[in-house]
């Protein structure tokens, strides 16, 4: 069995900065696993604004 973790961040943009790269360090040192990454909002030229990080890890018995 695993468990999930959503997590929501942006890739930035003109007033501030990507953090993704940071997000998935912190939770692969925690023992997650990257999983997938999608976006979730789209701005009106349908660029991806927002995304979700999706991570597993087994569960501890």
């Amino acid at each position: 069995m695993y468990e999930y973790k959503f997590v929501e961040t942006s890739l930035g943009g003109f007033f501030s900065s990507a953090t993704h790269r940071e997000t998935i360090e912190e939770y692969a040192q925690q023992g997650w696993r990257l999983v997938q990454v999608l976006p979730t909002n789209y701005n009106g030229h349908g660029k991806p604004t927002a995304y979700e990080i999706i991570f597993e890890r087994p569960i501890k018995e």
